[in-house]
């Protein structure tokens, strides 16, 4: 199978210190309608950190392929580029990461109330949440240095 990449020149990627394996890009925040529209990009042959949706999502697979693990570490699924998946929120915890490339998977996260995000410890514990307040401020810091100009229509 081939693979299939995505044109990632005019994006400036972001990471958080404590998230490894994994970094995105704001599209939009829409708080009246509370929607999170994100693009992530998966490191290759990594996973990352064990988490829950905490509100329902599309997710649209643009390059590479998206793996999920369960909480064990068990592969659950993988979904190749093309793949439209609709999730609910609070599903099971899981992790996820690319395939044998870097995944970028376009998020967007719908009816959010609090958190989109719950990262959780290996006994299932919350550690860390991420919520619109968040992804706003990343959007706001994409505004202020230029970097969200390069993929503004």
């Amino acid at each position: 199978m081939p693979n299939s990449t995505f044109d990632e020149r005019n994006i400036t990627w972001r990471t958080l210190d404590w998230l490894p394996h994994i970094a995105f890009f704001v599209y939009k925040v829409d708080e009246e309608n509370r929607i999170v529209d994100v693009v992530f990009k998966f490191a290759a042959n990594q996973r990352v950190m064990l988490h829950r949706h905490k509100c329902p999502y599309v997710t649209l697979v643009m390059q590479g392929e998206l793996r999920f693990y369960g909480e064990t570490g068990e592969p659950k699924e993988v979904r190749p580029t093309g793949s439209f998946v609709s999730g609910a929120a609070n599903g099971e915890p899981h992790m996820e990461g690319g395939g044998d490339q870097d995944a970028i998977v376009f998020f967007s996260n719908r009816n959010i109330e609090d958190a989109l995000y719950e990262f959780l410890d290996e006994s299932g514990n919350p550690v860390q949440v991420l919520g619109i307040a968040d992804f706003k401020a990343q959007l706001e810091d994409q505004i202020a240095t230029g970097t969200f100009a390069k993929v503004a229509a």
